[in-house]
């Protein structure tokens, strides 16, 4: 299902993912570093890989939204491995995914708590660097993963793939499926999401390709990743665009709630739909010939990276820097790229084909 652009693009899967976030460089950071508030953070002295692992940490997990199946799943990733690894995990968050405040508010608690780590899902790549900077001030490891704060506010980001080969890849997924030709639109969640607008902007840039100049992008709608919202902002995308061909959502809340709308629709298996989702939450919607394929990676191993990503840094084995390597039990060797982003690897498509192997 990959096209020769696909192709093309590969070669820059280890090229980085925070590319609109990155205005300065940073590494990992204590709390003398961060006192400086106007320049990156620096490495906090030099990572010992052959540190033995600390047992007994406490690692918090603060996703963008508690109730959402998503980080429910990455979560319980993160918390397999943190008790693997002999410690203590837990999670506290917002109940909405646009509650950029409450999760300044919960940034705040797990530091006044002191937890040894903290891993974070930012709504809003600005809001929480304050308080996150308080949090490393208090000696605190800070974690982002799926959605990154700016670079000086963590000490490292764990991504889930290039973001590049995610933007430039559902933009392939669809094309084929809409034979390179038609209006098109984007579902995205919030618009202050920092990984959706970096996606977004590498779609936006893959159909400047003269492969896909009968394509046309005519809106950018947003869900809010709620369900109720994202489900009536595709029935306003058909009401408003009648010629519309194709939609990708980003989001696993919003391609499974334009799919519930798809279904029960005069546009099912007319208007084609692609984007970021779950195995189970789309397998009744690619069998019943409403959705062709999609992709995402594995959420559980974007969590279990995090933690273990935590607990190395709480460890020294790792600062934060550009080039410092280490294991994640089973899932093998990383290493961290130019202000201390770790990719999870590349994503996966599902279709009819092999949709049935997978069970998240």
């Amino acid at each position: 299902m990959r096209t020769a652009s696909l192709r093309r693009t590969c070669a820059a899967l280890a090229a980085v993912t925070s590319l609109a976030l990155a205005a300065t460089a940073c590494g990992g950071t204590t709390k003398e570093d961060v006192k400086n508030e106007g320049g990156a953070a620096a490495s906090a002295g030099k990572a010992d890989p052959d540190a033995a692992t600390k047992k007994g940490l406490t690692v918090g997990f603060l996703p963008k939204q508690v109730n959402n199946p998503y980080f429910t799943s990455a979560d319980r990733g993160g918390e397999k491995a943190v008790r693997e690894l002999g410690s203590t995990f837990k999670e506290v968050g917002p109940t909405s995914a646009t509650d950029t405040a409450g999760q300044v508010s919960y940034v705040n608690t797990l530091t006044q708590q002191q937890v040894d780590a903290m891993a974070v899902s930012a709504q809003d790549p600005g809001a929480l660097c304050t308080a996150l900077k308080q949090a490393m001030k208090n000696g605190i490891k800070v974690v982002s993963y799926d959605s990154d704060t700016r670079p000086e506010c963590r000490n490292a980001f764990v991504s889930q793939a290039s973001a590049e080969d995610l933007g430039r890849t559902e933009v392939q997924l669809l094309a084929e499926q809409i034979g390179h030709q038609g209006e098109i639109a984007i579902l995205s969640a919030a618009q202050t999401a920092t990984n959706q607008n970096t996606w977004i902007d590498f779609m936006k840039d893959e159909l400047q390709d003269p492969e896909y100049k009968n394509m046309k992008l005519v809106e950018v709608a947003y869900g809010n990743d709620d369900a109720q919202q994202s489900f009536q902002q595709t029935q306003g995308l058909l009401q408003e665009h009648p010629n519309l061909k194709g939609i990708i959502s980003p989001t696993t809340v919003g391609i499974k709630a334009a799919a519930q709308y798809l279904s029960g629709s005069k546009y099912k298996g007319k208007v084609k739909l692609t984007g970021l989702g779950t195995p189970n939450d789309m397998r009744k919607y690619v069998k019943n010939g409403t959705v062709e394929a999609f992709e995402l990676w594995d959420p559980a191993k974007l969590g279990e990276l995090a933690a273990r990503t935590a607990v190395a840094l709480a460890s020294g084995q790792i600062t934060g820097k550009e080039g410092e390597t280490f294991t994640a039990g089973a899932m093998g060797e990383y290493t961290l790229g130019k202000d201390g982003v770790i990719n999870l690897g590349k994503p996966t498509v599902f279709n009819a084909g092999n949709i049935d192997q997978f069970d998240f």
